[in-house]
């Protein structure tokens, strides 16, 4: 059950401007610019604006799919517990280990660039040391993880520092883009149609790339339990932090096919936001868009761990993993114990993944397994807001549209990606992404043969908010009064 007051999270701390920020940091912006540029431009050419227009539209639905199911059930677990009570248990202890390996992964995956991007500010040399990356990297990450164990205000004042330089300096760099004018091709508005794609294998290519972009925002939803109006803000934040990270992806992908070749921009890998700045405003430029990057992977670290330990937390206090999960601190409010476990783990990974090599070889690894898990539980919580909200879709144009058509054109686009990937990828990546997700079979038959009230969950239902066993206006299952029919509906 949910904890009472005073041993549970901290509750009405965020409002609406901090869950957004806290859903541009998840996307991590300019990190995702950098790490992944040169590979949508390889991929499809100059429709990558095109390829981010076409994955934001079902991207939204999946936004909307998690505001909605969020009026009827607010937990830290988020998609876990929502895919459970809507769908299966079986399904949402999945979606939830989905998100704990995937965000896990992505650590590991983001500590070693923040190592090496400090190190170059100071000497380019300095950052092929991978030992010395591995170092400063894991003096990021410890940090982060000091700030995340001292509570979400804390968490909340460091956020608002990083990603507000991070925004400045992005927003500067377009409006200089702009101002620079073309040097490789003129803006054409084909680039956002289907013309430049190579058929429709092309356009599936761009849309798999496109995805990895947005990955991030639903951080919201695991800090819904310390959100003030939690029911309607988590959902607001995230829609509106979606909409200002599409601009800016838009924004940069127009400036580099305008201002760089394609040549230039496969060249430059995941250096290609330092060479566009050395191209706009040359001598400083560069080093502010490898600052920007860096801002970028910290502050996504640190809504990494919220959201890993959160899930994490909403588990442990459901007792389908270790009850010692949910365990709160009393002065902080955080749940201490499943940080120190996610940071040791973390940790312990980060160090073994140098064995792969260079930070853009740990980078590249880990990106095609995420992708896997990523798909699948944004998926699942696509078609759990259709089935929570189905008795309430022909009530009117509104429910339909975004209680049913968008939601469901948005986990069908993600499932299509998910199986889609997995022609593409080689098989290491299959076995890290599909084997992380396997691997949650153990805990998961282990704690259903325990017992867990889990498995015996109440089914949600947004006609009637929850409905233990068919009854009505019942209480939620963590002790939490639901949303009644009206506020369930007004998203």
């Amino acid at each position: 059950m949910r904890s009472s007051s005073g041993r549970g999270l901290r509750p009405g701390v965020l409002g609406t401007f901090d869950t957004a920020v806290m859903a541009v940091a998840g996307t991590a912006p300019a990190y995702s610019i950098a790490a992944t540029t040169a590979v949508l431009v390889a991929t499809v050419g100059l429709a990558g604006p095109a390829a981010l227009l076409y994955c934001a539209i079902p991207m939204l639905g999946i936004v909307l799919a998690f505001g909605r199911l969020g009026r009827i059930d607010v937990n830290a677990g988020a998609a876990y517990s929502w895919v459970g009570r809507t769908l299966h248990p079986f399904l949402g202890f999945l979606s939830g280990w989905a998100l704990v390996v995937s965000t896990t992964i992505f650590m590991v995956a983001g500590t070693l660039p923040a190592g090496s991007m400090t190190l170059a500010l100071f000497d380019p040399v300095l950052a092929q040391n991978t030992v010395l990356a591995t170092a400063v990297g894991a003096a990021w990450f410890l940090a982060m993880l000091l700030v995340v164990l001292g509570g979400v205000r804390l968490t909340v004042r460091a956020q608002l520092l990083l990603s507000g330089a991070e925004m400045v300096i992005l927003v500067l760099f377009i409006g200089a883009a702009l101002l620079h004018g073309g040097a490789a091709v003129a803006f054409d508005w084909s680039w956002f149609g289907f013309s430049h794609f190579q058929g429709t294998a092309g356009f599936a290519a761009g849309a798999l790339v496109a995805t990895f972009y947005f990955w991030g925002w639903d951080v919201t939803g695991n800090l819904s339990e310390e959100t003030r109006d939690s029911h309607r803000t988590p959902g607001l934040g995230a829609l509106i932090g979606v909409g200002v990270v599409f601009l800016l992806f838009e924004a940069f992908t127009i400036a580099v096919n305008v201002v760089l070749t394609s040549g230039e921009i496969r060249a430059a890998g995941s250096n290609v936001l330092s060479v566009l700045g050395t191209a706009v405003w040359p001598g400083v430029g560069g080093k502010l868009l490898v600052v920007a990057v860096l801002l970028s992977t910290v502050a996504t670290l640190e809504t990494t761990l919220i959201q890993v330990t959160r899930s994490l937390f909403a588990m442990g206090r459901d007792r389908t993993m270790p009850a010692s999960l949910g365990l709160v601190h009393p002065r902080w409010k955080t749940p201490w114990v499943a940080v120190t476990v996610v940071g040791a783990v973390a940790l312990a990974m980060f160090v073994a993944s140098t064995a792969l090599g260079s930070a853009g070889d740990v980078v590249a690894a880990a990106v095609s397994a995420i992708g896997l898990q990523i798909a699948f539980y944004y998926g699942l919580a696509g078609i759990a807001a259709v089935v929570a909200y189905r008795r309430m879709l022909l009530t009117s144009v509104r429910d339909f549209v975004l209680g049913g058509a968008w939601p469901l054109v948005g986990a069908l686009f993600m499932l299509w990606v998910f199986f889609e990937s997995l022609g593409g990828l080689g098989g290491a990546s299959i076995a890290i992404g599909l084997g992380g997700l396997a691997s949650g079979l153990v805990p998961m038959i282990v704690y259903w043969r325990r017992g867990s009230a889990y498995y015996r969950p109440a089914r949600l239902d947004a006609s009637c908010a929850v409905v233990p066993g068919g009854g009505h206006g019942e209480r939620g299952p963590h002790g939490g009064d639901y949303a009644d029919k009206a506020l369930a509906t007004d998203f």
